[in-house]
C-alpha cells in the first residue's frame, strides 16, 4: 500500500520533495518581504535599542565605578579626619594636662607664700606681744622694785624720773647678767 501510494504521487506530480514553482515564487517573494521588512525596519530598531542598552549598561558601570571612586575617596578623607580628630584630641589632652600641672604649681606657689605671710604675721604678731608684755613686766617689775627700795630705804621713791634711773639701771645689770650667763 505505501508502494501503490508512492507511485499514484510520483505519476500526479512528479517528485514530492522539489516544490512546484508557483510555490517557490510566492516563497521567494514572500522572504525578500520579510528581508526586506526585517532589514529596513526591524534592524534598525534593535541596534538602536541594543545602542541604548549598550549604553545604559557602560553608563550604569561608569557610574558605580564614579560613585566607588567617589566612596574610596569620601572614606579616605573620612580616615584622614579621623586621624587629624585623634592628633588633635591627644594634642589637647596634652594642653590640659600642661595647663593643670602649671595651675597646680601657681595653686602650691600661692599656697606657699599665704603660708609665709601668715607665718611673718604670727611672727610679728608674736614679737609684738613679747615687746608688749616685756614693757608690761618692765612696768611692773620697776613698780615692785621702786616699792621694794622704798620700803627697804625707808623712804618713798615716788619721783618718776628717779625712779625710772633706778628701775633702768637695775635692769640693765639684770640684762647684762644674763647675757653673761648665755
Amino acid at each position: 500500500m505505501i508502494l501503490a501510494a508512492s507511485l499514484l504521487a510520483a505519476e500526479e506530480g512528479g517528485n514530492p520533495l522539489i516544490p512546484h514553482t508557483s510555490e517557490l515564487v510566492v516563497g521567494g517573494f514572500a522572504f525578500f518581504l520579510v528581508l526586506l521588512v526585517v532589514g529596513k525596519i526591524l534592524t534598525p530598531r534593535i541596534q538602536k535599542t541594543l545602542t541604548e542598552r549598550t549604553d545604559a549598561i557602560e553608563g550604569g558601570l561608569k557610574r558605580a565605578a564614579d560613585a566607588q571612586e567617589e566612596a574610596q575617596e569620601a572614606l579616605k578623607q573620612y580616615r584622614d579626619q579621623l586621624t587629624e580628630a585623634r592628633h588633635e584630641a591627644s594634642r589637647l589632652r596634652e594642653e590640659a594636662r600642661e595647663q593643670g600641672a602649671q595651675i597646680k604649681a601657681e595653686l602650691r606657689e600661692e599656697a606657699q607664700a599665704e603660708a609665709r605671710r601668715l607665718i611673718e604675721a604670727a611672727h610679728t604678731q608674736i614679737e609684738a606681744d613679747r615687746q608688749q608684755a616685756f614693757a608690761q613686766l618692765r612696768s611692773e617689775i620697776g613698780r615692785l622694785s621702786t616699792d621694794l627700795a622704798g620700803r627697804i630705804v625707808g623712804e618713798s621713791l615716788e619721783d618718776e624720773v628717779r625712779q625710772r634711773r633706778t628701775v633702768d639701771r637695775f635692769l640693765e645689770e639684770l640684762e647684762s647678767s644674763n647675757a653673761a650667763v648665755r
